[in-house]
């Protein structure tokens, strides 16, 4: 016994003289990257969800996207719709606070496009949908929508009876909906109303414009979506349910509610919840089906995605975002679930439920979102490893800015080369960008 533990001690003694000094030379905890034992899917995407703040240089483009070449990615996915404002040149909304300092003529999608497709590389263009603006921080352009059409605005149930009968260009109007917003922990800023038809023109708008003006390879939504069951209780959302729901109530129930409305305009949703979050998801999927039907036919190879939130239960109930209906009516080519948990067997689920739901259509796929602020690059590519196993046709980590940066799971700042030292264990996809 005396001789086994002397032996233990022995080496025990001989581990930690090895270790001891890597740790204090500032090595990383972990062991290394894991292999990907997972073989890729043919002509694998592998994205990368570019937020805004890394298009406001021409330097900080050329960069960005010098970085995702290096690392082997073949898509980029860049935010040029933040905040109701353009990364752009837009015909429709005004050009970012972001970009002042920067020459007027620096056009970030443009440059994007140039240095990306001279890299091999696609470009999407992200746009976020329905959130227009930061509650805290309001826009400064006078031409921003919030200010231009507040009446656009989602109202949340709290005041819906209050701004019913107010007027939308009063000062009120808009300050109620802001401070409602701004005492919120969940919300992320402004939203517009999804049932409003002037808000689906204009969103349609900008869809086409950076469509018709940009040799984009695809085009990405993002808070395509209501923010939370409390929202929208706008006037024309109220009355746009009221009248269609009207045409299939008898005239003895139709009297009863409206002789309530008249103190309480909200008796329409309140009578028929079901009836009115239908009512909510349709709104959203039709915005979603008129565009895909706009790009199609302008540009029909080019991808129309959509970021989703990862649990379809939650998307469905609480969110009115139904894109299990968009991918059975194909409305939609790729579904990209932001399954950002960092428990792989959560993921896994979420992933394998999206993967499901595109085997009834051929050609649609699945990239799987990955949230890579939120963990180690060991437990990001567990999940690519998990994505493949499953039979996603990609992945998309969130994001390039936190891949770059030195952060808690980020030490080294070294995010992309870790996972490009990774996936080049095995064969890189044949002619990476060529789908």
């Amino acid at each position: 016994m005396r001789r086994a533990l002397f032996i233990i001690a022995v080496y025990a003694l001989f581990f930690l003289s090895a270790v001891l000094p890597l740790q204090k030379a500032g090595a990383p905890k972990s062991s290394g990257v894991p292999l990907i034992v997972a073989p890729a899917p043919l002509n694998e995407v592998r994205a990368l969800w570019v937020v805004r703040t890394a298009l406001t240089s021409p330097e900080s483009v050329t960069e960005m996207v010098r970085r995702a070449k290096e690392a082997g990615f073949t898509d980029l996915i860049v935010q040029v719709r933040g905040r109701g404002d353009a990364y752009y040149s837009s015909r429709w909304e005004p050009r970012a606070v972001a970009l002042e300092a920067a020459s007027k003529d620096f056009d970030p999608l443009a440059l994007t496009i140039q240095q990306a497709h001279a890299a091999n590389i696609k470009v999407h263009a992200w746009i976020n949908t329905f959130v227009v603006a930061d509650s805290r921080e309001l826009p400064k352009a006078k031409d921003h929508v919030i200010w231009q059409h507040p009446e656009w605005l989602a109202v949340p149930k709290q005041i819906g009876l209050e701004l019913y009968k107010g007027n939308p260009k009063a000062p009120n109007y808009f300050q109620r909906i802001v401070a409602l917003a701004r005492s919120s922990e969940e919300l992320e800023g402004l939203y517009l109303s999804p049932a409003h038809p002037a808000v689906k023109e204009q969103i349609y708008g900008i869809w086409m414009d950076v469509l018709e003006r940009y040799a984009v390879d695809g085009i990405h939504f993002d808070y395509i979506r209501y923010p939370n069951p409390q929202f929208d209780y706008s006037r024309v959302s109220l009355e746009r349910f009221r009248r269609e729901l009207e045409k299939n109530l008898d005239s003895k129930e139709r009297e009863r509610l409206a002789l309530i409305a008249e103190d309480d305009p909200l008796i329409y949703t309140s009578a028929y919840p079901d009836r009115y979050a239908q009512f909510q998801r349709d709104q959203v999927t039709d915005v979603v089906e008129r565009i895909y039907t706009g790009v199609k036919a302008r540009k029909p190879n080019v991808i129309v995605s959509a970021a989703v939130w990862a649990n379809d239960g939650d998307a469905y109930n609480a969110r009115f975002q139904d894109w299990k209906l968009w991918l059975r009516r194909g409305i939609l080519d790729v579904v990209c679930p932001m399954a950002y948990s960092t428990n792989t067997e959560i993921f896994s689920r979420q992933i394998e439920n999206a993967v499901k739901s595109t085997s009834t259509r051929e050609g649609q796929q699945v990239w799987a979102g990955i949230g890579a602020w939120l963990q180690p690059v060991e437990s990001s590519l567990a999940k690519v490893n998990a994505a493949r196993r499953i039979g996603a046709q990609g992945f998309i980590l969130f994001s390039y800015d936190s891949a770059v940066k030195i952060s808690e799971s980020n030490p080294q700042g070294d995010y992309l080369r870790r996972v490009r030292e990774a996936l080049t264990e095995q064969a890189m996809p044949a002619k990476a960008g060529s789908r």
